[in-house]
Order: structure tokens, then sequence, then C-alpha cells
């Protein structure tokens, strides 16, 4: 028995390892408060399960890590970002941060508006971030909002539905990535003439 749980522990500390080192493939940008043992963590379970390489703060960050280090790297770094928008989303600079850098960074965000209106997104000046921050983030808001996303009500709706519709538009977002790339590659390799 006591082997059994060596075992087991050492598989979860490499399955950790790999986790924490590994490029992610999609970011999942949302406010932990609403939407962490929600939608948040069920889509990056769902995400994983189908073996790509989501990054949430709270699956893949360690005490010790620096925020910012790491939220930056795997953004700089994902393919996809998905942002979950609430109703608190707006209150938090990290929140918006991190949508700003992922509109800055050019990638492709995928909005879930969960018991909010893309109308409701609004950074607001509370006095605790520079004006340029305020417009950083209202720029990044205005970039969701007119982004097609998916709407969610949590009272009449079903998580699986909007995880599972969720899923399956990053699965095809980076499908259509992969065929870019190797259209890329297509056209920058050299033609072989024998």
């Amino acid at each position: 028995m006591h082997r059994t749980s060596q075992f087991l522990h050492q598989c979860h500390q490499t399955w950790v390892a790999n986790r924490a080192t590994k490029p992610c493939d999609v970011f999942i940008n949302h406010r932990g408060i609403d939407t962490k043992r929600t939608v948040a963590t069920l889509l990056y379970d769902h995400l994983y399960r189908l073996n790509l390489h989501p990054f949430l703060d709270s699956k893949n960050m360690k005490p010790g890590d620096k925020l910012f280090d790491n939220i930056n790297g795997a953004i700089r770094k994902c393919k996809v970002g998905v942002a979950v928008f609430s109703p608190r989303y707006c209150e938090s600079y990290f929140c918006l941060h991190e949508l700003a850098l992922m509109m800055e960074s050019r990638k492709k965000v995928i909005p879930i508006f969960c018991d909010v209106k893309p109308s409701q997104l609004r950074a607001v000046d509370n006095g605790k971030c520079a004006m340029e921050d305020i417009r950083r983030f209202n720029w990044a808001l205005e970039e969701a909002k007119y982004t097609v996303g998916l709407t969610f009500d949590s009272l009449k709706g079903n998580w699986s539905d909007v995880v599972t519709s969720a899923s399956d538009n990053v699965i095809k977002t980076l499908i259509e990535m992969e065929g870019e790339k190797q259209m890329q590659r297509r056209k920058t390799s050299p033609i072989l003439h024998v």
C-alpha cells in the first residue's frame, strides 16, 4: 500500500511540474470571486481532459510564484484567450490588465459574457489606477465588446453547455491557427525541383 501511495505521489508531482512549465494553449481570464468555482475551473478541467494546456492561475501557479511574471508570460505564449466577463470583472486590476495584454498581443480572444451584458463593461477611475491604465483597459473592453462571444445566464443556463460551447470554439480556433501556420510554412519553404 505504501508503494502505491509513493507512486501516485510521484505521478502527481510530475503532472504538476509538466502542467506548470509547458506553454499554454489557452489562457483563461476571469474574476475569481465570480467564476473560479464555476465556469473557469470547469472550462480548465474540460480543456485539460482534451489534452490541451490551459492556464488558470489557481491551477498553474504555486506559492512563491511572481504574479505578473507568470501571468504575463502565459499570455504572451498562449495561442488563444478566453475572457470570462462577470458582474465584478471590471473591479479587478488583474482581470483588466490580462485582457489588455491579450488584446495588445493580438491574441484571438473568445469572450464569455456570464451574467453581464457587453454594454455594462467599463473600467472606472476609482483613483487606484493611472489614467493611462484606465484608457488601456477601456480600449481592451471595447475590443472585447465588439467580438462575437458566448452569453450565459447562470440562473437559466446549463454550465455544461457553456463549457462545451467554449471548448468547441477554442478547438476550432486552434485548428484554424494550425492550418494558417501550415500555409505560411508552405509559402516560405523553398520549392525543390528534381
